[in-house]
């Protein structure tokens, strides 16, 4: 006899019947009345042609089938208990490898300090980091594979989405650059060409600095377009091209590039970033506390 000709609940029954050896101690336990589980009995005796138990007195015995069918019975239960189980979470003893969507601006601010907390508090835990174009690729955070999105606020069903902070942008050049031997008028700032960062090329993202210098009503002309702000920052730092970049990044790479922010007459630009995460993930516990990591990473390198 298959399984799919028997409702798994009745057997359930028996195995709680034979436990209490009484209809109404079973019916009890079960949270159901005690005619439910005459019903579900007489239904089992049908499927498998067998009394099962036979009443006495207040109680029942079980028929020399129900016997045989007894340890089994206890053993699936207990290893359905078991899986089912939820075990406290201890990050300590966690060896999920955790995959971590950042653009290379997260990568190099906030990268080296995840690695040391990672290590600190889920030393077993493996931390892999992929870029925006990966994210793109894998189908997003609906994917198995991303367990969560450190950027530009996620958007779509199933998708939580927390803020963090604002990264604000400033213009760049490199330190020599004829643009700090005068005053940088609108004009002056028109004739300035760009190297743009595009990270997931033919997706139609919006340029996000594009408003920005319409709004101030200069002229902006991108010569070259480039996968990501390291990228940019290293040209920039070879020619007398310029670009937009993160403050962050400014501030963990420029000094070492021979990069200068640019005293420009644009209106300020800040990006929101947030923590992203589907709906699959939001109540594991492991992924509730890689969460918390990044979190305390990010607002702690805020602050700093």
């Amino acid at each position: 006899m298959s399984t799919s000709s028997v409702d798994l609940n009745l057997l359930l029954v028996l195995h709680t019947v034979l436990t209490e050896r009484n209809v109404a101690r079973a019916a009890e336990r079960l949270h159901v009345t005690p005619s439910a589980v005459s019903n579900a009995l007489a239904r089992l005796r049908s499927a498998l042609g067998d009394p099962l138990v036979t009443r006495k007195g207040r109680g029942i015995v079980p028929t020399p089938r129900a016997l045989e069918l007894a340890p089994g019975l206890a053993r699936v239960v207990r290893e359905l208990e078991l899986m089912l189980s939820v075990a406290p979470f201890e990050p300590a003893s966690c060896t999920r490898t955790f995959t971590l969507a950042v653009a290379d601006l997260g990568q190099v601010v906030w990268s080296p300090l995840l690695a040391t907390a990672m290590r600190r508090e889920m030393p077993l835990a493996h931390l892999r980091v992929v870029g925006i174009d990966t994210l793109v690729s894998l189908g997003d955070l609906s994917a198995s594979e991303i367990d969560l999105h450190l950027g530009i606020p996620a958007k779509g069903p199933g998708i939580y989405a927390e803020p963090l902070l604002e990264e604000r942008s400033v213009l760049v050049a490199r330190s020599d650059h004829p643009v700090f031997d005068r005053r940088v008028t609108r004009r002056a700032l028109g004739e300035l060409r760009h190297v743009r960062v595009e990270m997931v090329p033919g997706k139609n993202f919006r340029d996000p600095f594009a408003a920005t210098y319409a709004q101030a009503g200069v002229p902006r002309e991108v010569v070259m377009t480039v996968p990501s702000y390291t990228t940019a920052a290293e040209i920039v730092a070879a020619s007398e091209l310029v670009t937009m970049l993160p403050l962050s990044f400014l501030r963990a790479r420029g000094e070492g590039l021979g990069l200068r922010e640019v005293n420009a007459p644009l209106p300020a630009h800040a990006t929101r970033i947030a923590l992203c995460w589907h709906e699959r993930t939001h109540a594991d516990p492991a992924a509730r506390a890689f969460r918390a990591l990044v979190r305390g990473v990010v607002k702690g390198r805020q602050r700093a």
